[in-house]
Order: structure tokens, then sequence, then C-alpha cells
């Protein structure tokens, strides 16, 4: 049984990867904002194997006190992370607000950069060979109107994990991205029913990217069968590239 940690498991893709995760018998650590009814009753169903922490990731100074320090510990070995947790700030260049690109690289840049710093040093202190895994977005690679920065957010975590693998590589441990396409969630929910109609067109299968598709992808890349893949990005995107 692998211990692993998730963060904005409370919904969405975090609530279907830690779903899938539990299923497959590993020990969880969850970090989100707030504990969903969903989250809720995974944790009713699994109360030994999930722990969930209520955290906001904006403040990236008090990660090492309040998720490794409290809850965490130095004795308990951890053997993979999954960097979900993210804000999406969309609009056009030209009107750019500096609070809202922090915030946004805030949660799903520097809190990702600090946990995997203190994963990492688990992982030594344990001499574990885990994985990373980072979730990354399709338009990184493809261009969208009105999500220039938050593809630059992705992007920035799609060459952290890179470097990474192989910072790390000699030590065993791995450090991947799962580059999904447009997935039905809270945070897509407020897009403009045309706007989806586009995104659908552009991808080969004509439907939006599944949940279960992504979890599983993140699933594989966190388990053993997958120990001679790192430094990649794995796309699922149901063919928008």
């Amino acid at each position: 049984m692998n211990t692993i940690l998730v963060t904005g498991a409370s919904r969405g893709l975090g609530l279907e990867i830690t779903e899938k995760l539990l299923a497959e018998g590993n020990h969880l650590f969850t970090v989100s904002r707030s504990v969903s009814e969903s989250l809720r009753s995974l944790k009713s169903k699994h109360p030994k194997r999930l722990q969930t922490i209520t955290f906001d990731l904006r403040q990236t100074g008090r990660i090492k006190q309040e998720l490794f320090e409290k809850h965490i510990g130095l004795t308990t070995p951890i053997d993979g992370l999954v960097n979900n947790a993210a804000i999406s700030y969309d609009d056009l260049i030209t009107d750019l607000n500096q609070d809202s690109l922090l915030e946004m690289f805030q949660v799903g840049v520097f809190s990702a950069m600090e946990l995997t710093k203190l994963v990492l040093r688990n992982m030594l202190l344990h001499r574990r060979q885990g994985s990373l895994v980072h979730v990354s977005s399709i338009s990184v690679h493809t261009g969208y109107k009105g999500l220039a920065m938050y593809a630059a957010s992705k992007g920035a975590l799609e060459a952290f994990s890179r470097n990474l693998a192989r910072e790390w590589g000699s030590r065993g441990i791995r450090s991947n991205c799962v580059v999904s396409g447009f997935m039905e969630t809270d945070m897509t929910a407020g897009l403009p029913t045309e706007v989806k109609s586009k995104i659908l067109a552009r991808t080969s299968l004509k439907q939006p990217t599944s949940l279960q598709s992504v979890a599983g992808t993140v699933a594989f890349l966190l388990s053993e069968v997958s120990h001679s893949i790192t430094g990649q990005n794995l796309i699922v995107d149901a063919g928008a590239t």
C-alpha cells in the first residue's frame, strides 16, 4: 500500500483521482480548501486510508507547518504526489489583472513547487523511489482565446516537472505531467455553450475528455507499472492536438 498526497481533491478531477487511488488500495492524504459532501462520503467509506486536510494553498509559506508538521509528520513515508490543485484565471491579455494572476500562480505553481520540495525531502529521508505527477492542460500545447495566462501557469509546471526528472532520476524518483483536455468540471461549468461547442469541435472524438481517463492515467504514472517513464507529458485530450 502506497501513501500518496493529492491536492485539489474536493471535487472534479481531484475527487476522481482520489476515488481511483482508494479503489487501488492506497493510503491518501488529500488537501482542499473545503471538504465536499462527495469527499466526506469517501472518507466515511475509507476512514483508515483517507485523511482529509483543509487548507488554502495560496498560503504557500504555511504549507510545511500546516500539512507536514501538523498532519503527515516525519515518520510517515510518502510514495507519491499529485499536484492537481489549480485556479483558472481566463481573460484577454490586454485585461490582465496582477492580483488574479498572482493568485493563480500561488495555487497552481508556487504551492506545487513547495509541496514537491517537501515531498522530495520526505522521500529522501525514507529512501523511497517515488512518483511525482503534475496535472497540466492542453492549452499549453494548442492555443485557446483567453487562456494565455492559464496556459503560462501550466507551462511552468511542465518545465518544472521535466527538470525534476533529470535532477532526481538517479535516486529513482520520477516526475511526469498528465496533460488533460477540456473536461466537464466545476471549473469549466461557467463557459458559454458556444465556447464549449467550439472546443469540442477541435477534438478528434468530438467529446469532452473524461475524468476517468485522466484519473486512470494519473494512477498509472503513480504505479510501479510505469517505472521506466519519467520527464514526460502524457496527453489525454480526446484528440485535441
